[in-house]
C-alpha cells in the first residue's frame, strides 16, 4: 500500500485578501468623491437611501465590526455614532476607518478566521464568512452609487480601477 501526501494550496493570503478589500475600499472613495454635494445626500432612485447613507452604514460595519472581532466585543451594530454634514466629513472619516481596519484585519490570524464568531450580537458566522460579507455588501452599495451617478449624468470610476 502507498500513501501520498497531499498538501493543501492556499488559494489566496489574509494579506491579499486586505488588498483586495482595500481596493474595493478606493473605489467605492472614488464614488463618493464623484457626487455633486447636494445629491450626495439627497438623491435616490426608487425610494433607497442617498448614498450618503450607504457610505455611512459602510463606515459603521467594517471597523467596529473588526474591532469587535480582535476584542471579543459582540456589541450591538450602531449608525448612529456619525452624522456627515459634507461630502468631506464623510471622505475623512472613510479614511480614518481604512487605517482601523487595516490595524485590527492584521490582527487576526489565520486560525481565527475559521472560528465562529456572534458578530454584533447577532450574525454567528465563521469571521471570514463575516469579512466576505463586509466586502459583497460595500460592492452592493457601490453599485447602487453607480446607478445614481449615471442618473445624475455622471459618469462612474471604472470599476476595475481600484488602486
Amino acid at each position: 500500500m502507498t500513501t501520498t501526501a497531499t498538501a493543501t494550496k492556499q488559494f489566496m493570503t489574509t494579506d491579499q485578501l486586505l488588498k483586495d478589500w482595500q481596493g474595493h475600499r478606493n473605489l467605492t472613495r472614488r464614488v463618493i468623491e464623484a457626487f455633486p454635494e447636494k445629491e450626495l445626500f439627497e438623491f435616490s432612485v426608487g425610494g433607497m437611501r442617498p448614498f450618503a447613507k450607504l457610505a455611512v452604514e459602510l463606515i459603521s460595519i467594517a471597523g467596529p465590526a473588526l474591532k469587535g472581532i480582535v476584542e471579543g466585543n459582540m456589541e450591538g451594530y450602531n449608525e448612529e455614532g456619525f452624522n456627515p454634514k459634507t461630502k468631506e466629513d464623510i471622505l475623512k472619516k472613510w479614511d480614518e476607518e481604512t487605517e482601523v481596519i487595516n490595524h485590527y484585519f492584521n490582527q487576526i490570524s489565520e486560525d481565527r478566521f475559521q472560528e465562529t464568531f456572534n458578530l454584533f450580537g447577532q450574525y454567528e458566522f465563521p469571521v471570514y464568512e463575516n469579512v466576505l460579507y463586509f466586502i459583497d455588501n460595500e460592492i452592493h452599495h457601490r453599485g447602487q452609487g453607480y446607478v445614481y451617478l449615471r442618473a445624475l449624468g455622471i459618469e462612474p470610476p471604472f470599476f476595475w480601477e481600484r488602486f
